[in-house]
């Protein structure tokens, strides 16, 4: 595939991210994830409470409550629960992901991650550079909604 189809590509399925984050009931953060596979989407996740928790993810404090999962967590649990397989997938997430959750990608055999905002800690893109995983940062056109 050459680059700029590639390019485009990466920039739909993050405008998809983007939209499914919209789902989350946070409201410090709303963060999606995508899982693609042979240009098929086999998973989807975005950051909130358990299954069967309020759906509520921040305190009084206006702070995450510590049970919170996130969008790339639910995602790869969701695929784990199917008969998909995330060995060799992408992941497209509209934030970088966080260290706990670079482990995860790293755990799935996902081998290329795509983000569009940068968190404020580096140390999980950085684990993921570390463990030979392709990691793309992209602009989205915030224009083109």
């Amino acid at each position: 595939m050459t680059e700029d189809k590639q390019r485009l590509l990466d920039e739909r399925y993050m405008r998809m991210a983007k939209i499914w984050a919209e789902n989350s009931y946070c409201i410090r953060r709303k963060v999606g994830a995508l899982i693609v596979k042979d240009k098929m989407i086999i998973s989807d996740g975005y950051n909130g409470t358990p299954s069967g928790f309020e759906n509520v993810c921040e305190d009084e404090n206006n702070e995450t409550k510590p049970y919170v999962l996130h969008a790339e967590a639910n995602a790869i649990t969701k695929v784990a629960c199917s008969h998909n397989s995330s060995m060799g997938a992408t992941m497209y997430v509209t934030t970088s992901p966080c260290i706990e959750c670079a482990k995860l990608i790293i755990q799935a055999g996902i081998k290329r991650v795509v983000y569009s905002q940068k968190y404020r800690r580096t140390d999980g893109a950085s684990l993921l550079v570390r463990a030979g995983i392709e990691v793309c940062y992209i602009e989205i056109d915030e224009t083109e909604e």
